[in-house]
């Protein structure tokens, strides 16, 4: 009989994904993990049975998230990652040849070991990059006490809950903010606003507070259930935010991109909202 691994992020909803083969279940700290090879996503990471990442479609959250601001900035050099144990987001930032250094903070580094052995088709190499820094922290805390000041500042976090809780305060966003250097861009994900509003609603109150252009985008990543997955953006630069589609497209030239679901067109769309996501943007 087909095992099935339920998702248990949103009460009231069943979806299953179906498991040709369950490649590996155990504890990571507190948390339950459970690696699974599905016909459609291949090879799929669950933490506490919550979607975390999939060799199928991971380029679509790591591209939107990387390449965005990294294009949109023009002239990033240092880049900040909380989270992202896998290494598909530092995979991403680091096929920029402008980029000079990635701090990645990873707060178990069981997490990252794990991602070695089983998850290479989507780190691709990333952890043996000399420009790579692994800081294992919290994430939280790094960011109070850090000093570096970063071009683009990437939150690549689970939901908020458990570990990932501390990652949606705005004592962590303000941290955040103070990292950036002038011109700089923060970018987090904020789950799927249909199934999540509250997620996407109370970052967009704090960003509304604390950053002088707020914004939000959105991409539709197929094994995160419910729709469009949203993403927020801060900075206190508006310059960013409105870079024209010509010159995103100089700049995508230029940096020898080969990407699969992000282009200069989609950046820009990405970043007009159907109107109930508006609305909770909005309403914070």
């Amino acid at each position: 009989m087909t095992r099935r691994i339920e998702e248990t992020l949103h009460p009231g909803m069943a979806a299953a994904f179906e498991a040709e083969e369950v490649l590996h279940e155990g504890q990571s700290g507190a948390q339950g993990l459970c690696l699974i090879r599905n016909r459609i996503f291949g090879r799929m990471l669950f933490l506490d049975g919550v979607t975390q990442v999939t060799e199928a479609d991971e380029f679509i959250y790591h591209e939107m998230l990387a390449h965005l601001p990294i294009l949109a900035h023009g002239a990033a050099h240092r880049v900040l990652i909380i989270g992202g144990g896998d290494g598909g987001m530092a995979e991403e930032v680091l096929k920029h040849r402008s980029v000079e250094r990635v701090t990645m903070v990873e707060i178990d580094p069981s997490v990252v070991e794990f991602s070695r052995r089983h998850l290479g088709a989507i780190s691709k190499g990333a952890f043996d990059d000399p420009r790579l820094e692994l800081v294992f922290a919290d994430g939280a805390r790094f960011a109070a006490e850090a000093e570096p000041r970063f071009d683009v500042a990437i939150i690549d976090s689970t939901d908020p809950i458990g570990p990932g809780e501390a990652l949606f305060t705005e004592a962590f966003y303000t941290d955040c903010r103070r990292l950036l250097a002038p011109g700089g861009v923060l970018v987090t994900q904020n789950g799927v606003p249909f199934l999540q509003p509250e997620e996407l609603r109370q970052t967009m109150t704090v960003f509304r507070r604390i950053f002088a252009v707020p914004a939000c985008y959105r991409a539709a990543v197929p094994s995160y259930v419910g729709g469009d997955m949203a993403f927020g953006w801060g900075s206190d630069a508006r310059a960013p935010l409105e870079v024209p589609v010509e010159t995103l497209a100089a700049r995508f030239a230029e940096a020898g991109l080969e990407t699969r679901y992000y282009t200069p067109e989609v950046h820009k769309a990405a970043f007009v909202l159907p109107a109930f996501i508006r609305d909770l943007v909005e309403a914070g």
